[in-house]
């Protein structure tokens, strides 16, 4: 088998903030011997998040079993995990924006023996909704927990709870034709009715600055997105959460 050279779209700083972490577990368990040392480990895993790298690649590459390369990813991802800020955290930053930007995306999946819950009528595929906060640069502040994509965006930030803390936070937000009715804080473009199939130039002018601003929430989704292991999952969907 061959094996080259290859790069990670990623400063150093990253590397060095999951090996910390990955270094602080092992001294937590007294773990004794690792086939890779800590900087390693952080290696491989963003190489497979990063670069979507298939873990028989990492292993041959790393010189190491196909199993442990499974496991030295999952147990990076899961401390990357629970350091995550919650919604309530992430609100303490989002109340100091000017407004804020409230998207959903479809991270498509592998299909599973329960088809219909993740199959997006909106999408025509199978995948996992997740809900982007975005600040009006369209820097992303958080990502929600992962929901079968079949759920509706607006159905999604109630679960959420979205909706009501940016209420309670008063936190101006724009967001698309799909979270119509969401009231509160959220503010959405004038959509044509049954009794209204034409829309009057103000608010043909009010859509295209709302759609100019939401549009910098296109960056949130595209930082998710940089990361090919999102491109389309290939393990069980309950992992969506830990990995996003």
């Amino acid at each position: 088998m061959l094996s080259y050279p290859a790069t990670i779209p990623l400063s150093s700083r990253t590397l060095n903030h999951l090996a910390e972490r990955v270094r602080i577990h092992r001294q937590q368990r007294r773990s004794r011997w690792r086939r890779l040392d800590p900087g390693r480990q952080a290696l491989l895993t963003l190489a497979h998040l990063r670069n979507g790298d298939t873990y028989a690649r990492l292993a041959a590459g790393f010189g190491i079993g196909v199993a442990t390369a499974w496991r030295y990813v999952r147990e990076a991802v899961d401390l990357l995990a629970a350091a995550a800020d919650d919604l309530a955290t992430a609100m303490q930053r989002i109340r100091k924006l000017a407004y804020a930007i409230l998207d959903g995306t479809l991270i498509p999946i592998d299909r599973v023996a329960d088809q219909k819950p993740y199959y997006s009528g909106k999408h025509k595929r199978h995948g996992v909704n997740v809900q982007v906060i975005a600040d009006a640069a369209g820097r992303l502040i958080w990502a929600s927990a992962a929901l079968p994509g079949a759920i509706h965006d607006l159905s999604a930030a109630r679960v959420h709870g979205i909706v009501d803390a940016l209420a309670s936070a008063d936190v101006m937000t724009f967001a698309d034709k799909g979270y119509q009715a969401a009231g509160g804080s959220v503010r959405t473009p004038f959509k044509r009715r049954r009794y209204r199939p034409t829309l009057s130039r103000r608010q043909k002018v009010v859509n295209r600055t709302h759609a100019r601003i939401r549009a910098r929430g296109e960056r949130a989704i595209a930082t998710l997105k940089t990361w090919k292991i999102l491109a389309k999952l290939r393990c069980c969907p309950r992992r969506a959460t830990a990995i996003v």
